[in-house]
């Protein structure tokens, strides 16, 4: 097997970056999980301005979630020291992969847009995967477990807030739910380490400044 060059390594997250942002995802071969709402139920569903309104500020929060979550996951890929952890990041972070595009094809059917603010959100979580990445690896995957207990907690609340009627937004959110339950267990099970409590709330502030900021732009 060819051994990457920097070189290679730094297209590889240039190349990443792009799909991330301007679309391109390389997604896996999972169903969009709004497609079994079409199935069995055609959607006739009709919002009104506000419920729509709602459902897509939502939507490109997730969305926009799921472009830091990437990041994340690659900058953490990159700085990661041992082969099996560089692994898991690139694995989770393909899958995430699948969220962007359900999330993107979702805001398209509710005819809005993702986030202008999406290329700023990328560059802050890329850096913020790398210098955990720097710090170790049950460092950074203590910061995966953590990030994603925090975006669980974060769709379940969406799921809560969405209009009743919008049942496509909330079979995504619900698969997203699983996958990133999933992630978070992967991580701890990896040996990922409980980060410290003033690390968590600094987390979570971050959290809540994306929110607010993207919902509208």
């Amino acid at each position: 097997m060819r051994q990457l060059t920097p070189i290679d390594k730094c297209l590889g997250v240039a190349d990443n970056a792009l799909r991330t942002l301007f679309g391109g995802y390389q997604v896996t071969s999972r169903k969009n999980p709004s497609q079994k709402i079409e199935e069995s139920e055609p959607d006739r569903t009709n919002f009104d301005s506000q419920q729509k309104r709602r459902s897509a500020g939502l939507m490109r929060i997730n969305h926009c979630g799921e472009v830091c979550a990437q990041a994340l996951y690659q900058g953490q890929a990159l700085t990661a020291k041992l082969p099996e952890v560089r692994e898991k990041m690139e694995q989770a972070a393909a899958e995430e992969n699948d969220h962007l595009q359900w999330c993107a094809d979702r805001l398209k059917e509710l005819d809005s847009r993702t986030s202008f603010l999406n290329p700023l959100w990328y560059a802050s979580s890329f850096s913020i995967g790398a210098i955990a990445g720097l710090l170790g690896d049950k460092w950074s995957l203590g910061f995966v477990a953590e990030t994603e207990h925090q975006v669980v907690r974060h769709l379940q609340s969406h799921l809560d807030e969405l209009p009743d009627n919008d049942k496509k937004s909330k079979a995504v959110i619900e698969q997203m739910k699983e996958d990133e339950l999933h992630h978070a267990t992967v991580a701890i099970e990896a040996g990922g380490a409980e980060l410290p409590a003033p690390v968590k709330l600094a987390m979570r502030g971050m959290a809540k400044v994306m929110t607010k900021s993207v919902y509208w732009v």
